[in-house]
């Protein structure tokens, strides 16, 4: 009994130690509510965290940002009678309108591909939904209409992979840069982070922004939404005025 008591005393002391030296992570982003208007170009945003309970020796960190979901379809091109017209079609269901990854050195070198693709480190690696005849699913990574779309997003400047884009400022503290383009879709974006260390994952955190109208735009959007038939109205009425002072200005004598 006694070699069984000191046996469960061991135990419990080894776990309280592990829990006293487990990192974490606490994530910053440098705006937590970016209003937009009009003109809105784009806007940089910067995440800045810090590993709690670091101790001696390098960590990774992998950064994850999402915006809101939606359905996207991508189109295969075929020549047809000499014209180059769309002849198939992927839908892919509730995708990331924005999507970017900034880890602190390339994925690959991070941890094993089975771990990589778990926790979906990586814009290849990330999960995509399509709807393939009555079944929805992830295709292989390269499968022609997958690639497509993820070449398309890219292009658009709204998916983003940078393979060093986690710079660390000590030891125990990092940044990341992420450049959100002027079509960023309004809405809630996440943001998650995953520590790594000799390939193992020690600690996640998540965090969210948002982008939202501002100003006049937002005025009228909320209007628009929530008082639909007073709307309605202004609307032909502008439409009626601008008609009749166009008809004024105008005519002939």
């Amino acid at each position: 009994m006694r070699a069984l008591a000191a046996m469960l005393l061991g135990l419990a002391l080894a776990c309280g130690a592990g829990r006293a030296h487990a990192e974490r992570l606490v994530l910053s982003p440098s705006q937590a509510d970016v209003r937009i208007s009009s003109n809105f170009a784009g806007v940089e945003l910067v995440l800045f965290g810090a590993i709690e309970g670091a101790t001696p020796g390098s960590y990774d960190v992998a950064v994850t940002v999402r915006g809101p979901h939606e359905t996207a379809v991508t189109w295969r091109k075929s020549r047809l009678l000499g014209l180059w017209i769309n002849t198939d079609s992927r839908t892919f269901i509730d995708t990331p309108s924005y999507l970017a990854v900034a880890t602190s050195r390339p994925a690959a070198e991070m941890a094993p591909a089975e771990l990589l693709r778990r926790e979906q480190i990586g814009l290849s690696r990330n999960i995509f939904i399509q709807r393939v005849g009555p079944d929805f699913a992830d295709v292989v990574a390269d499968d022609p209409f997958r690639a497509a779309f993820l070449r398309i997003k890219e292009s658009e400047g709204l998916y983003e992979e940078q393979p060093q884009g986690v710079s660390f400022l000590s030891p125990s503290a990092f940044r990341a840069t992420f450049a959100l383009p002027g079509r960023a879709r309004t809405g809630r974006y996440e943001v998650v982070a995953k520590l790594l260390r000799d390939g193992v994952l020690v600690a996640e955190a998540r965090t969210a922004f948002e982008i939202r109208k501002a100003g006049f735009e937002a005025r009228m959007a909320g209007f628009a939404e929530n008082e639909g038939f007073l709307y309605g109205l202004a609307v032909v009425f502008a439409a009626l005025s601008v008609g009749f002072g166009a008809n004024v200005v105008f005519r002939r004598d």
